[in-house]
């Protein structure tokens, strides 16, 4: 069974990025196909990305806190990030978060899930191509969620009641790329 993360993508204080991460897996939890796990980027504290080198180059990190991440991120075979969209984009906490590691990325599969006040669309797409350079394959169905429909006064997360389906169409679709891809990373590391 394949082990997927749910990864908010907040760090700031009153933020809504937990309520909707913890809506996801309630409904996750109704599922018998994979392990979820909600994954909380604030509670690994990383300081901004300040490596001397990257990841890419070397697994040597400097911050204390990127080895606890490191080995938080390298257990989980598949993840759904939550983000939510900051002028055109992903949070700096959630960029940090991702350009601190490298091969803990390779050969898994991700979901994302936007909200914003354009159902977080930009973010999501400038969340796809973050994790394109890792080797992260983001499924194609998208959740998103309207700051104006889905939240009460933009701080009470409350979805409407059809997003619980496309949620379950992008957590098939995690399920089905990560355990195909758990298999290409035991491939690998049999042939190293």
């Amino acid at each position: 069974m394949v082990k997927i993360g749910i990864i908010t993508g907040s760090t700031r204080q009153g933020r809504v990025n937990t309520q909707v991460a913890e809506w996801v897996k309630s409904i996750a939890d109704k599922r018998t196909d994979a392990e979820y796990e909600l994954v909380d980027i604030k509670d690994y504290n990383l300081p901004p990305f300040n490596e001397p080198v990257p990841a890419i180059m070397s697994q040597d990190y400097q911050a204390p806190e990127a080895k606890v991440w490191s080995k938080k991120i390298d257990e989980l075979d598949g993840f759904v990030f939550i983000t939510p969209e900051y002028n055109k984009a992903i949070t700096s906490s959630l960029k940090d978060a991702i350009d601190y590691l490298y091969p803990e990325w390779n050969n898994k599969a991700a979901g994302i899930v936007g909200y914003g006040s354009t159902l977080g669309v930009t973010a999501a797409n400038n969340l796809r191509l973050a994790l394109s350079v890792p080797k992260v394959a983001v499924v194609g169905t998208q959740p998103g969620l309207s700051l104006f429909t889905d939240f009460q006064d933009m701080s009470v997360f409350n979805p409407a009641p059809y997003h619980e389906a496309t949620i379950n169409t992008m957590l098939d679709e995690v399920v089905t790329w990560s355990t195909a891809l758990k298999t290409v990373r035991e491939k690998t590391a049999v042939e190293v």
